[in-house]
């Protein structure tokens, strides 16, 4: 499993990480952002990408689960 901290970035950044982790090609990633835009963006993006996304909300941040 790969972890991707990206709170305190505002897009394109937490996108351009998880696009960086996923060449890795681990089969599950966590991706953790601070705000509603990030974690839409980088959803959008993995499913685009073939991916699963679930997130859920941490106190004020979002863990976003990538699954293959």
């Amino acid at each position: 499993m790969k972890k991707v901290d990206a709170r305190g970035l505002s897009c394109p950044e937490p996108v351009i990480l998880t696009k960086k982790a996923l060449e890795s090609k681990e089969a599950v990633y966590e991706i953790l952002v601070d705000n509603v835009t990030a974690k839409e963006n980088v959803s959008r993006f993995a499913q685009h990408q073939g991916y699963t996304a679930e997130a859920e909300e941490q106190g004020e941040d979002f863990l976003i689960r990538l699954k293959k």
